[in-house]
């Protein structure tokens, strides 16, 4: 029996299949950290833990008659309709810019939102419907007018 020694392939020829693709998925995330998108992610936490945000600001669209005679009876906001919309929080989360669609039983609209809070409680600076369904009534409504 011969005593030579087994030549070993080298660290990086034995692992480079491995190395290559987590070494991508560690800059990629990297750059997503860095870059800001995760403060996205945790304004979308934020609105969507905060009901009272959405339900008070459709509490005063629901009393608007130009509102409800071109969308019907407004169905209340699902979680979704946060996720899927827009949202932006801003002064260590006592000002919000956000968007969200509702749906009326005649129509959809989008729900443009700024507001402040001020002692725990939101005070609005500007609420728009804008009808996008039916498209023959497309239009915006200023519920609250920014100031």
């Amino acid at each position: 029996m011969d005593n030579e020694l087994v030549k070993q392939k080298s660290w990086w020829k034995s692992n480079w299949k491995w190395f290559i693709p987590i070494s991508g998925i560690l800059l990629i995330f990297t750059i997503v950290i860095s870059s800001g998108l995760m403060g996205i992610g945790v304004d979308f936490a934020q609105a969507y833990a905060d009901k009272e945000l959405y339900e008070n600001a459709l509490k005063k669209v629901e009393s608007d008659a130009r509102v409800t005679k071109i969308l019907g009876e407004i169905k209340p906001i699902d979680k979704m309709a946060i996720l899927e919309g827009e949202v932006n929080y801003s002064n260590d989360n006592k000002s919000v810019k956000t968007t969200i669609r509702i749906i009326g039983e005649k129509g959809k609209a989008r729900m443009d939102i700024s507001a402040n809070r001020i002692n725990n409680n939101w005070n609005y600076n500007k609420i728009n419907i804008r009808i996008k369904n039916p498209s023959a009534l497309k239009q915006t409504i200023a519920i609250i007018k920014e100031k």
